[in-house]
């Protein structure tokens, strides 16, 4: 998967939707932070004036004022705000990318309103055609060794989880490159939710993981786990294997990452001089 994120600097957006939504994506710098790693809704209120000023001379109509348009300007008019309203779900940290869209409306016969959303601008980018063309020379064209699971990985019930652990918190070392925690993070929390017990007894034969959400060293997660009694490996005579559905998600309930583990059951090791292991790996 390719992930495409961008920033506009120096006041530079774009236009959509027929050109009546300006849309700017910033960067949050280390001084707009507060103690808590988060941005402070000072900055946020400083971003909401910033993307409108910068609205008004992207679409000619910001003159010599503050904001003011030509004609506001020659009248010696200025713009006075009488009502702000901002509903924060949360707060970028230092390093993330939002997004904001704006736009105006009119508002009685004497003001007009402006509307904002900030959004998380992270999102997946198309494998585009130049990108694929440079790979693939590199290409191997068999069918993948592993048969895909085609299954859905479903939404865990938080209340009837089997097995849960509250208040993980990610390591300065378990992020990458790009101030993320690394996707193998993700199975030592489904590993840290597993009792003891069952991994005494049984050993991890296969996992498939779906990745929704990213998470840094602010975040306070859980896992979940429930053992699946409709599986496919339950009461078919599949030799005790035990299949387990997991969930990963944020103290606000903010799903994380899916999962679903197989487990065989451990066998006792065998006097032999050697052993002759294959290992299979499957990532899209």
């Amino acid at each position: 998967m390719l992930f495409k994120s961008t920033v506009a600097t120096g006041g530079s957006g774009s236009l959509e939707q027929d050109g009546l939504v300006y849309r700017q994506n910033i960067l949050i710098r280390s001084f707009e932070i507060g103690f808590d790693r988060k941005l402070s809704l000072a900055a946020l209120t400083n971003y909401l004036q910033d993307t409108a000023i910068d609205h008004g001379r992207v679409i000619g109509l910001l003159a010599d004022g503050f904001g003011s348009t030509p004609e506001m300007s020659r009248q010696d008019l200025m713009w006075v705000v009488s009502t702000l309203q901002i509903v924060v779900n949360s707060y970028p940290s230092w390093l993330d990318v939002v997004q904001a869209d704006t736009w105006l409306y009119p508002s009685g016969q004497n003001s007009l309103g402006r509307d904002w959303i900030v959004r998380d601008e992270n999102k997946l980018s198309k494998l585009k055609k130049e990108i694929r063309e440079e790979i693939a020379p590199h290409f191997r064209y068999y069918d993948p060794i592993i048969t895909k699971d085609g299954r859905k990985l479903p939404q865990l019930d938080v209340n009837t989880a089997d097995y849960a652990r509250t208040g993980l918190t990610p390591e300065w070392d378990q992020l990458d490159l790009n101030q993320h925690v690394n996707h193998v993070q993700y199975l030592n929390w489904i590993l840290e939710n597993v009792p003891r017990s069952f991994v005494e007894h049984h050993k991890l034969s296969a996992r498939t993981s779906e990745y929704r959400k990213e998470c840094n060293t602010d975040s306070v997660l859980q896992s979940l786990a429930k053992i699946v009694k409709n599986g496919v490996y339950h009461n078919n005579n599949s030799n005790n294997v035990i299949e387990l559905e997991h969930l990963i998600l944020l103290d606000n309930g903010s799903e994380i990452a899916r999962g679903r583990t197989i487990w065989k059951p451990r066998e006792i090791p065998a006097e032999t001089a050697s052993q002759h292991k294959e290992y299979c790996i499957s990532t899209s």
